[in-house]
This record gives C-alpha cells, sequence and structure tokens, in this order.
C-alpha cells in the first residue's frame, strides 16, 4: 500500500460503508493503540477495515488514539501510561512485551493483544480458555512453530547444521526452549547471538559466520522501519548469511525466505474482540486465540545470488514466491 493510501486509510475511514452496526450507544469510544515500533501500515489497514464491517466508523463512534514508540522497547511504560491518561476505553497491544507494559499501568482497561509469542510468560494469562482479569487476544504459536519453521529453514539451505538465532537477550526466554527442543529433534546445532539493536546487524551476522552457522534466524528484532529491515537484508547478502525471518515485510524488501502467522489476519480477527467488548463483553471471558492462517514466503532471486537451489516440494507450498 502506498503511503497516501495509508494516510487516506487511517484518517478517513468514515466514508467507508457499514457492513453490520456496532451495538453501542451514540458515545465515541477511544481505541488505544501501543506498540514499540512504528505503525503497521498493512495490519492496521486490516484492523480498521475489520471494524468498519462491524459498524464501528472512525470519527463517528470511534476515534484511534495510538502511541507509536522508535523501536525502542524501553519507552513503552511511558508510552503505556500515556494511554491510560489520555482515558481510552481499550488498548490493543502488539507482543507479549508490549502488552506486559500496559498490564502494569492498568487492571481495568481492556487489553488486547496481537501476536503474544507466549501468553503465559510472566502470568499474563490463566489460561487460554480463560486468560482472566482485563486481558484476551492472540498467540502466535511460538512454541508450535519453532519445528515447522526449522524444518524449512533446514529444506531451504542443504546440508543446514547449525543456526544462529538472532533475538534480543531480553525476549531470549520467550523461544529458547522451544527452539531448543524443535532444534535437537532435527538435529541442528543453535547458538543464540545478541541482537540489541538495528545498528548490530552486521555485527550480530559476522557472529554468527564466526561461530559456524550455515545461516540464521531473525525472530523478534528491533527493526522497527523500513529502513531497518533493508539494512538486515542487505547485511545478510553482502554476508551471504541465509536469513530466515517471520514476517512478510523482509521478504517484500527482498528476504530469502519467511514463514509465520499472517499478522494482518490477526489483527483483523483482534477487531472482532474489539467490537464486543466495547459492546459489553467482558475481555477475561474471551478465549485467547491462535493463527488459522501462515504464510510461507520464499525469494529465488535472493536463494539464486546465495547459490542456493530451492527444493521444488518447498515452492509448491509457498504462498508467494519471487522469481
Amino acid at each position: 500500500m502506498k503511503r497516501r493510501d495509508f494516510i487516506t486509510l487511517f484518517g478517513g475511514a468514515a466514508a467507508w460503508p457499514l457492513a453490520a452496526r456496532a451495538q453501542q450507544t451514540d458515545q465515541v469510544r477511544r481505541i488505544g493503540f501501543l506498540r514499540a515500533a512504528p505503525p503497521p501500515e498493512r495490519e492496521l489497514e486490516a484492523f480498521l477495515r475489520g471494524l468498519a464491517n462491524r459498524g464501528w466508523v472512525q470519527g463517528r463512534n470511534f476515534v484511534l488514539v495510538p502511541q507509536w514508540g522508535d523501536g525502542n522497547v524501553a519507552r513503552l511504560p511511558e508510552l503505556a501510561v500515556a494511554l491510560v491518561n489520555a482515558g481510552v476505553d481499550l488498548i490493543v497491544a502488539e507482543g507479549v512485551v508490549t502488552t506486559r507494559a500496559a498490564r502494569a499501568v492498568t487492571a481495568t482497561i481492556p487489553i488486547v493483544m496481537t501476536g503474544a509469542a507466549d501468553p503465559f510468560v510472566g502470568g499474563l494469562v490463566q489460561s487460554l480458555a480463560r486468560p482472566g482479569g482485563n486481558l484476551t487476544g492472540f498467540s502466535t504459536m511460538a512454541a508450535e512453530l519453532a519445528g515447522k519453521r526449522l524444518q524449512i529453514f533446514r529444506d531451504t539451505v542443504a546440508g543446514l547444521a547449525r543456526v544462529a538465532i538472532l533475538v534480543p537477550r531480553a525476549a531470549r526466554g520467550l523461544f529458547a526452549a522451544s527452539q531448543d527442543v524443535a532444534a535437537k529433534a532435527l538435529g541442528i546445532d543453535v547458538v543464540y547471538i545478541d541482537l540489541p539493536g538495528a545498528e548490530a546487524a552486521e555485527s550480530g551476522m559476522r557472529q554468527a559466520l564466526s561461530a559456524g552457522a550455515q545461516g540464521a534466524l531473525l525472530l523478534i528484532g528491533p527493526f522497527s522501519s523500513s529502513s531497518q529491515r533493508q539494512q538486515m537484508v542487505d547485511a545478510a547478502a553482502e554476508l551471504r548469511l541465509p536469513l530466515m525471518y517471520e514476517r512478510r515485510e523482509y521478504f517484500e524488501q527482498g528476504g530469502l525466505v519467511t514463514y509465520g502467522p499472517d499478522a494482518a489476519d490477526l489483527y483483523r480477527r483482534a477487531a472482532g474482540y474489539v467490537s464486543v467488548i466495547l459492546s459489553g463483553a467482558s475481555a477475561s471471558d474471551l478465549p485467547i486465540e491462535q493463527p488459522t492462517k501462515f504464510e510461507l514466503l520464499i525469494n529465488l532471486k535472493t536463494a539464486k545470488t546465495l547459490g542456493l537451489k530451492i527444493p521444488t516440494n518447498l515452492l509448491a507450498l509457498a504462498d508467494e514466491v519471487i522469481e
């Protein structure tokens, strides 16, 4: 989506036709958005359209009150406080770390999380069926996807025996156990490389190569802007390091292979939860749901540059392939 079109969508949703009328009063509800990174254009578009399909018209019966960050997770507490002070009726939070920041400043404002790797970390929820408290939302099934992602990567890179996991040290606990189990089952060695910020992209990949890794997997990365993601993709190409990602944006900017939940679909479904909560439902009564749509994206152009031959059976499974 072109940025101009995105801005029009963000600010002009009142022009959309109502497919369904939200069950509510004439009160204008304030939907807070908390994210450490800048706004996700594709995902936010899906979220706004999801609301519009349920009768929520921006500027008429709801307004967005976003607190976007610049990729600095340390700013999340202050951004969360700003949302509470703004009097929002609900907070949409992306990921476990962001959700924890929101939960730390309010026990009463409903929180809908999108894309939480492990909602049990830090006692965020009591169970998937009945999360309890003021929280509900969607998990990304990080533990369940660990084996599948490594299997795809091994099929992508022939002879893959050691993989570097690029992840900020603070988030390593979300993935380490499941990654270790999956790697052991596949006979793959894993080495963890701390990636604290975008400025460490190239040095992190050099560490991976020095550790004997034949490929690297970027999990939660501090690459919040298009330029930072391009920096990551370009560094991998320059160092000839096969790199696998979990978000579509990297694929669109030249990344080799991506596998993970369809983030836009999670945001679309989150709009449904937001709608029923603002219409009177309790967040604690809504189960934590899991992804139903996944994307395997392969860039053959990048593979050719790296001297990789992608198996035809893997290409047949791909949702998108760049020739």
